[in-house]
């Protein structure tokens, strides 16, 4: 019996993506777990397995089609055996395309049978080659409110993908082209107007005042819709902010012997073809005083009023896309040498950047690093990555003038801050755990044995 399978409900709030790529095609023979489908969400880009054996009877999907959660993508069974046939499902597909039932109907209101030969004329001009398009589904409804037609506009995201920015300049260079339709005929009486006050008072002290243009506020407003990746991102913060009871306490550290260890193991890293930036040693300062601070490497379920302390260290490194803040989480950081946190790091961040990070490496962080340091400023208060109970933020490092030795000397320096959730940590364990970071930090030798 022919089985069709549907765009399953594949978490992190999705509820729809875009088939990317098919790869199979019908008449193929598939195995169980075979990847059947490249599909493409707001979070990242996904493979599809077959969950069962067979043959690919009918695909009803095409490339660069947005489905639904729960939208057969794809009918198996066995080799001769028909489709199953579902009447939604299949006036879904040929809806995009109302042009082919007007000459039909045309042809058959004409008695005469010359009309028929006209017919196929005019789906001609409909099909076009367009050229592929490579958006999320958030970006392509952005575009459908914005009037922007996808095709024309060149994408400046991976691979070519046409982002959310590319849509707005594109729109914003539009509309000048639009705007002096309903303007241009406004001003127009204006100047009717505005001789007669000149010529009456050209001896008049200040110069005449012009006529107002009739101006529609509206139209330069921009409404973008709050979805897909900012939705999930306002929907966790919003309730961060609700439920954690938030306190920052800031720090000052000096990195001028972690600037000199890392200068000095930057030949090895390029070597192993690795970046070696300061976040594994970071990561590697923060598990050393998670061991110390068990409490703060925890999870909270206030629905069953515990608190579950972790015994494993996956360290989530906040990063910026252009389909918002994603989180890869390293898994058992503690496990890892600095170098091998520094090639997992550099993987991860370059998957999400792109869009194909798994789903498995966002899940499952005990504590986060988010890291401002490019950006500059002093400090932020960075927002717990709920059901943690803690997160740290770390900033740009700058030369200043520091008091060592009673002495004023030009010192490597960087600022701190970590947010608890004061409904689990104190004050002073907080505390405690932020002057254990910075210790490790301003004495890197110490971070090979964790004490």
């Amino acid at each position: 019996m022919a089985f069709e399978f549907k765009l399953p409900d594949i978490g992190e709030g999705i509820h729809e993506g875009e088939i990317v790529k098919w790869l199979v095609k019908e008449g193929d023979t598939v195995k169980e777990d075979q990847p059947l489908v490249e599909v493409m969400t707001d979070k990242a880009t996904v493979e599809l397995p077959s969950p069962v054996a067979g043959t690919i009877l009918e695909i009803r999907a095409k490339e660069g089609e947005v489905v639904e959660v729960g939208s057969v993508l794809v009918v198996i069974g066995e080799a001769g055996e028909a489709p199953k046939s579902d009447g939604k499902e299949r006036e879904a597909v040929p809806a995009p395309a109302p042009a082919a039932p007007e000459p039909v109907a045309a042809a058959a209101a004409s008695p005469t049978p010359s009309a028929a030969p006209a017919a196929p004329t005019s789906p001609a001009p409909p099909t076009p080659k367009r050229k592929r398009v490579l958006a999320t589904p958030a970006t392509r409804k952005l575009a459908r409110e914005l009037g922007v037609d996808l095709t024309q506009v060149e994408g400046t995201g991976p691979g070519g993908r046409i982002t959310d920015e590319d849509v707005r300049r594109f729109a914003e260079r539009g509309a000048p082209v639009a705007a002096p339709t309903p303007t241009s005929t406004a001003p127009a009486p204006a100047p009717e107007a505005a001789p007669p006050v000149t010529a009456e008072a050209p001896k008049a002290e200040a110069p005449p005042r012009s006529a107002p243009r009739p101006v529609r506020y509206e139209e330069l407003e921009e409404r973008v819709p709050i979805k897909g990746v900012r939705k999930r991102i306002s929907d966790h913060m919003h309730h961060a902010k609700s439920t954690a009871a938030h306190f920052t306490y800031v720090d000052e550290v000096d990195v001028t012997e972690l600037v000199k260890v890392r200068e000095s193991l930057l030949p090895v890293a390029e070597e192993r073809g690795v970046k070696l930036t300061y976040l594994p040693f970071i990561v590697k300062a923060v598990v050393a005083a998670l061991k110390k601070h068990p409490t703060l490497n925890a999870h909270v379920d206030y629905e069953k009023e515990e608190i579950i302390l972790k015994r494993y260290y996956h360290i989530g490194i906040a990063t910026a896309t252009d389909q918002g803040l994603i989180v890869p989480v390293v898994k058992d950081a503690d496990r890892l040498s600095m170098l091998e946190i520094a090639a997992e790091i550099q993987y991860l961040s370059q998957k999400a950047r792109e869009g194909k990070i798994d789903l498995e490496d966002i899940r499952g962080s005990t504590f986060t690093i988010t890291s401002l340091g490019p950006i500059g400023g002093l400090f932020a208060t960075p927002i717990i990555n709920t059901p943690e109970v803690a997160i740290l933020g770390v900033h740009e490092i700058k030369k200043r003038p520091l008091v060592v030795d009673n002495e004023i000397a030009v010192r490597d320096v960087m600022w701190i801050s970590v947010s608890f959730d004061h409904r689990v940590i104190d004050g002073h364990v907080g505390a405690a755990f932020a002057k254990d970071v910075k210790a490790f930090l301003e004495d890197p030798k110490y971070l090979l044995v964790g004490a």
